[in-house]
């Protein structure tokens, strides 16, 4: 049983506050691992302190001193993968074999994009008319990550901080904080200066409302459901900081006739089922030229069935649990609205897989002839369940795609290179897809509309922590 009831505040292990704590279970087993301490106003009061005294020197550190500390950073980050890894399976449930390859991995492959993006970014430049632009780090940042992908969002936040000369006030999800005291302690191996780190774990109403309405703090970044970026954006606008904003989405995957068909449905099935489906950016939305329609539902169905379901803590492609009790009862009621607006099973349904009744698992499901104006083809689901629906024409493809609040990414799978650019550059969605590729570290990752504001990755998500300031040029 872990005890996790310290927080990392000024660089060391504090306790908190606060007295409140709260189960850390095993969404596999429905067991309780361990015991997690909640902070409260006074333990984020005491976090921005720190930050604040640690961002008046390290603001003024070089891109030199910076990139040293993140290439130890990488370096360390390597050297705890496996225990990242193990803490990502036990926490949310995702397989080790996923949680090794994916969810671990995103620490190293974000921080090595950082590092490249950081070593190209100029910090002063001279503009067409002939002003000096300087880039200067914004302030102290709040950051606040879930416990879908925890340690890929707490890289996209925490890096840039770092990189930029930003200090920051960290509160993971309260589910997922195994591997946030991990990161935690990779941070302090790294050498950053005492207070530029500091983690507070808690939850939203609580330690996330303190963190969105402190007056020193100049920035948040949060990652999660679109209502709770709301409630971030709402607590931020007294102070009039600044708000970047991952969200949901509902991401929409454009199968034509001329690609290869069984290849790319077969795909598009694992992709929406990958990590259980609880992907922000999952093609859960399969939208498929009539004419394959029938066929693309039979390879559908037999990718469903060969979906296997399983144990996390062991190796393969299976996946794992649903995330809690909470998340399990809405994508049963999901289930059951697609069954009562009259979409037609095609795989899966109510209840749990055999032999699987102890955690928190569901049957991968899809659903057929859906239309776009039922729940389940305009809802974040958030579990492994597939909606498809057929198309006539192109046209209606990108408006069937496009009618939606969300436009955080979207699926083309086509064998027209001509036609992939022309749907590509209709889609209103940040990051599009193709036949199975979609970008690399070190690119840009946010959506339009409901799905958020600002970018991660690479510069892009540098300059989210950056403030310019120009000036004319002059001579002593």
């Amino acid at each position: 049983m872990k005890k996790l009831n310290k927080f990392y505040i000024d660089g060391a292990w504090v306790d908190p506050v606060s007295t409140s704590t709260m189960p850390i279970m095993n969404p596999a087993t429905n067991s309780r691992i361990g015991t997690l301490s909640l902070g409260n106003e006074a333990d984020v009061d005491r976090a921005v302190a720190a930050a604040q005294r640690a961002f008046e020197t390290f603001s003024c550190s070089t891109k030199t001193e910076r990139l040293m500390l993140l290439e130890r950073l990488l370096a360390a980050t390597r050297a705890r993968k496996e225990d990242l890894a193990q803490a990502i399976t036990a926490e949310m449930g995702a397989p080790i074999t996923m949680s090794r390859d994916a969810q671990a991995d995103c620490g190293i492959g974000h921080l090595e994009g950082y590092i490249a993006a950081l070593k190209a970014q100029e910090e002063r430049e001279t503009l067409p008319n002939g002003d000096a632009l300087t880039r200067e780090p914004i302030g102290v940042c709040g950051l606040i990550t879930p416990w879908n992908w925890p340690i890929n969002q707490i890289a996209q936040k925490v890096i840039p901080a770092l990189a930029t000369g930003c200090a920051c006030v960290l509160k993971p999800s309260e589910h997922t904080p195994l591997s946030a005291d991990i990161y935690a302690e990779i941070v302090h191996e790294a050498g950053f200066p005492a207070g530029v780190f500091n983690l507070v774990h808690g939850d939203g109403p609580t330690v996330g409302s303190a963190i969105s309405r402190h007056a020193d703090i100049a920035m948040m970044s949060f990652t999660g459901s679109t209502r709770a970026g709301i409630q971030v954006s709402k607590d931020a606008a007294e102070t009039v900081k600044r708000v970047t904003l991952e969200l949901g989405g509902k991401s929409p995957n454009l199968v034509f006739a001329d690609c290869d068909l069984e290849k790319r449905v077969a795909e598009g099935v694992a992709q929406c089922f990958y990590n259980t489906g609880q992907s922000c950016d999952a093609p859960t939305r399969m939208l498929v030229e009539r004419a394959c329609y029938d066929e693309a539902l039979e390879i559908a169905a037999r990718a469903g069935r060969t979906q296997s379901v399983g144990d996390p803590s062991q190796e393969g492609d299976h996946i794992g649990p649903l995330f809690d009790r909470i998340q399990y009862d809405r994508v049963q009621a999901m289930i059951q609205a697609g069954i009562e607006d009259g979409a037609r099973l095609l795989v899966g349904g109510l209840g749990k897989p055999e032999g699987l009744s102890q955690g928190w698992f569901v049957k991968p499901t899809i659903f057929a002839d859906v239309t776009n104006d039922m729940r389940i083809a305009r809802e974040e689901i958030f579990g492994p369940v597939l909606v498809i629906m057929p198309f006539d024409s192109e046209d209606e493809a990108v408006r069937l795609a496009n009618d939606t609040d969300y436009g955080l990414a979207a699926y083309v799978q086509t064998g027209d290179p001509k036609r992939a650019a022309r749907v590509a550059d209709r889609l209103r969605a940040g990051g599009i897809h193709i036949n199975g590729r979609g970008a690399g570290y070190g690119s840009p990752f946010g959506g339009y509309k409901q799905s958020g504001n600002g970018r991660e990755g690479g510069v892009f998500g540098l300059e989210d922590y950056q403030e310019l300031k120009v000036r004319p040029q002059f001579k002593l």
